[in-house]
């Protein structure tokens, strides 16, 4: 039973502060154990872990969900789950990402509660302003770079959707498609809050290694970000 896990994680609950919010793909892990791989993620301070992996059934789904909620438990990061708001639920995860093709935000809340986190994938400006009115709590923007993962939603959209996305969106926002370390400073000078990252962790031959990079390129961005007059981040609840 999950009832050892159904305590909340609060201590990561702002995904405007995670800095690096990891999807997961067991196809990107070269052979490797995902558990195994992400026990070395949330070792190195992963804050935060989005369970994508589409193709599992539910018995699948809850059984790996329930090994990873009990490793970010421990560890201090939050776990959400891809689209399966009923698996979410049943382990008291700490939210759901949605997709495009999954139930409306709305009806997720109505769901799953005011304290269990929602995110969700957008893939242009259009998305964005949706997922505002939808109550969502942050956004997940791209592909922002060329990335075979990412190849299914269209072309890459460039760093500068990040500036036209804040100027609409007061959710924090996190961009991903084609994030490296070296990435990292470009988009969050252009807005977004932090990066989602897929296979530059995952395919790392040190994952661990990877998420201090990410996070540390991150929080230099982010420094750098708050001294120019101008460039720092909107207030929570206001849109530039």
């Amino acid at each position: 039973m999950a009832s050892q896990f159904r305590i909340s994680n609060f201590e990561f609950r702002n995904p405007r502060e995670w800095g690096l919010y990891l999807v997961t793909d067991r196809h990107q892990t070269g052979g490797r154990d995902l558990v195994e791989v992400l026990g070395q993620v949330v070792a190195a301070g992963a804050p935060a872990i989005q369970l994508r992996e589409k193709f599992l059934d539910t018995v699948e789904m809850y059984g790996l969900a329930e090994r990873l909620l009990a490793m970010t438990r421990q560890a201090g990061s939050v776990l959400l789950i891809n689209d399966r708001a009923d698996v979410a639920m049943a382990l008291g995860a700490d939210g759901v990402h949605l997709t495009r093709k999954s139930l409306p935000p709305r009806e997720v809340r109505s769901l799953v509660g005011p304290r269990m986190l929602i995110g969700i994938s957008c893939h242009g400006l259009e998305d964005v302003r949706e997922a505002v009115d939808g109550g969502v709590d942050f956004v997940v923007l791209g592909p922002i770079y060329a990335t075979p993962s990412k190849a299914p939603y269209g072309p890459p959209l460039a760093s500068g959707i990040l500036r036209e996305a804040r100027r609409i969106c007061p959710l924090p926002i996190l961009a991903i498609g084609g994030i490296t370390a070296g990435r990292v400073a470009e988009v969050v000078g252009a807005g977004a809050d932090g990066v989602a990252a897929i296979s530059a962790v995952l395919a790392a031959s040190e994952p661990g290694t990877a998420v201090k990079e990410i996070l540390a390129a991150v929080a230099a961005a982010d420094e750098l970000k708050t001294a120019i007059p101008g460039t720092t981040r909107p207030v929570p609840g206001s849109v530039e």
